[in-house]
């Protein structure tokens, strides 16, 4: 049988909305799209109003339903060798390439595709459709979207958001404490070090630090034996400082990142951090100026998430998938938003597989699109029939 969802995914694919770019024009086509079906949309902007998140409701608008969430936006391809235009799809060898199939557009398109046959049967129980912007850079459209949805008078009482997991059911995943780090030094000629603080010096003993704390915790944890990498990990990602080798840099500034198990308390490693920092780097680099030392700054959190297998929305998207088994990723998704800001029970579970994400000739196979359908009829069947 042809796939309904394929036409759809080309188009998604056709829209750069990589999260540097504006996505009202894939917004703009989704919304287009629905109203042609008769459906109104809400749409729930950023602050400059480059960017859209957008909700809609299919069948009663009294009702609780079940929420289909997915992200619009892509990463970078930057850098990237591609064997063909990331921005247009290209079907080869059972699959299909292009930035966003995997992750996520191509659950997005099955969703939308499903939109005209569960209208046309009719919805006892309501869809909610929800595509947020920013997701890949600290979850930030679904964040405002997230409040409205909160307060709504009636809002959906479970998720499923649609991120790649071969359409595994997944009821936990490690939550991110993302951290920027100042260090002020001392500059001079590098003929006098000594009198000096060198800010990438002891930047990096503190990095140094970080990663001993990391090797701690592989080999230590706490463990949780259900996740893909199954302890938490830390990792810095981003590092500057110095302007030429003849200075002594007065001046370093680094990012590290807490992927942390639900249960593992992030803080924690913060505060050890912060503690050797203040305890053993700050008075050496002090005793020569007292303005040196070391800022911390937090630029973001990305909540984990963690339901009860026993939950509603974990029996349901078990039965529609024909799993009996669950599991936990150490990727990170919306769902925690969801489940931590507006608690509605979320799962979640999608196409593709997360090891195609974010590469070049990014993937979904076709069979896994099939999946995807297939997973979207049994939705219709359940939602339609009031099973």
């Amino acid at each position: 049988m042809p796939l309904k969802s394929l036409d759809l995914i080309r188009d998604l694919i056709g829209f750069d909305t990589t999260s540097r770019e504006s996505n009202l024009e894939l917004i703009d086509y989704v919304e287009t799209y629905l109203n042609k079906l008769g459906i109104d949309c809400l749409r729930v902007y950023d602050d400059e109003k480059r960017k859209a998140n957008l909700y809609a409701t299919l069948g009663p608008q009294d009702k609780s339903g079940i929420l289909l969430s997915g992200h619009t936006d892509v990463v970078p391809v930057d850098g990237q060798k591609w064997t063909s235009n990331p921005f247009v799809a290209r079907e080869a060898d059972e699959r299909l390439y292009g930035r966003g199939t995997a992750d996520m557009k191509g659950f997005i398109a099955i969703a939308l595709a499903y939109a005209p046959e569960m209208l046309e049967r009719g919805l006892e129980t309501p869809i909610h459709l929800a595509f947020s912007y920013d997701e890949e850079v600290g979850h930030l459209g679904a964040r405002r979207l997230v409040e409205i949805i909160r307060d709504m008078p009636v809002r959906p009482a479970m998720c499923i958001v649609g991120e790649p997991t071969g359409m595994d059911v997944i009821v936990a995943h490690k939550g991110k404490r993302k951290l920027r780090v100042h260090v002020r030094g001392l500059e001079a000629h590098s003929s006098l070090a000594p009198h000096a603080v060198n800010a990438i010096e002891y930047g990096a003993e503190l990095i140094a630090h970080i990663k001993f704390i990391a090797r701690r915790i592989e080999k230590e944890g706490p463990f949780d034996e259900k996740f893909d990498l199954t302890h938490s990990t830390i990792q810095v990602g981003v590092i500057q400082g110095g302007v030429s080798l003849n200075i002594v840099p007065n001046s370093c500034v680094f990012e590290f990142e807490i992927r942390h198990l639900p249960d593992d308390d992030p803080n924690a490693y913060v505060d050890e951090i912060e503690a050797f920092a203040r305890e053993q780097l700050e008075p050496a680099m002090q005793a020569i100026d007292a303005a040196t030392g070391f800022t911390f700054e937090d630029i973001g959190t990305n909540f984990s998430l963690n339901i009860d297998p026993g939950e509603d929305i974990v029996a349901l998207v078990k039965r529609l998938t024909g799993r009996n088994n669950h599991g936990k990723v150490a990727f990170g998704t919306e769902a925690g938003l969801f489940m931590e800001r507006a608690g509605i029970p979320t799962v979640v579970c999608g196409p593709g597989h997360i090891a195609q994400a974010h590469k070049p000739d990014e993937f979904i196979a076709l069979e896994q699109v099939a999946k995807g359908e297939d997973f979207m009829q049994q939705l219709m069947d359940y939602v339609c029939n009031g099973d």
